[in-house]
């Protein structure tokens, strides 16, 4: 495997003139959790729309793996697992066939997508909710639902869209430990994009964003001492604070 989880290199884009990411770039290694954080409207979510190819970029390039997603689109998003903001699954079905439903799409045959059902429910502390429909459950359930569905077919890189917006404390708390520990347990690569401080870890990755730039990158300890802030939330308010 490509030791690069995800490359972007000199990634501009525009909406019709108006241009909303400049110059972009940064690295994720394999086993790596990076927080790509930003304030509502830094273009994170334009980003992410850019790295699940749901539009296309002219200027730079995404690799995923090792695969230009221009190039190699379906080996590259072969690579890929999301989890949007907005919660996508049918409601009106049970855990177990949103799951099966999905497995299919990627072509993952169905004794096989039993196993890996069954893996990804019982790591999340699901497994005996499989049979439940997804309307029965609360928002932090939901989420653990969805990111099991990212993980069916084993991809190498997880994107994770402001995953815990509008979950109490323990759900949020409970998915951020789940998420940094399938970093350390494996070799899948984490971008998860959030504005909560509290979601990011002393061994994570920070790319902070703002006006459509990448305005700082490093571990927290790093970023401190290059903005000479007093702890992250400093930096994040530093970084946030620039023009252009």
């Amino acid at each position: 495997m490509n030791d690069s989880a995800l490359s972007i290199a000199g990634l501009d884009f525009f909406y019709g003139k108006k241009q909303v990411l400049h110059n972009i770039s940064f690295d994720i290694k394999t086993g790596q959790c990076c927080l790509l954080l930003g304030p509502n409207g830094a273009g994170k979510s334009t980003l992410f729309s850019l790295v699940t190819r749901l539009y296309g970029h002219k200027r730079g390039d995404i690799s995923l793996a090792g695969f230009n997603i221009n190039k190699q689109p379906l080996k590259a998003l072969g690579q890929l697992g999301v989890v949007f903001q907005q919660t996508t699954l049918d409601l009106d079905l049970t855990v177990q066939q949103n799951l099966r439903y999905h497995a299919a799409l990627q072509g993952i045959g169905r004794k096989k997508a039993n196993l890996s059902i069954q893996e990804q429910l019982e790591r999340l502390g699901m497994y005996e909710r499989r049979l439940e429909e997804v309307r029965q459950l609360n928002g932090g359930h939901r989420r653990r639902v969805e990111i099991a569905r990212a993980l069916l077919h084993k991809p190498s890189m997880l994107l994770l869209d402001e995953p815990t917006v509008g979950l109490d404390v323990p759900s949020r708390q409970s998915i951020v430990e789940h998420v940094h520990q399938l970093t350390k347990e494996s070799d899948l690569a984490v971008l998860w994009a959030t504005h909560l401080m509290d979601e990011v870890y002393d061994t994570d990755q920070i790319v902070v964003i703002h006006q459509g730039r990448v305005q700082a990158q490093g571990t927290s300890e790093e970023l401190v001492r290059k903005t000479q802030a007093t702890n992250l939330n400093d930096v994040f308010f530093k970084s946030t604070q620039r023009k252009g």
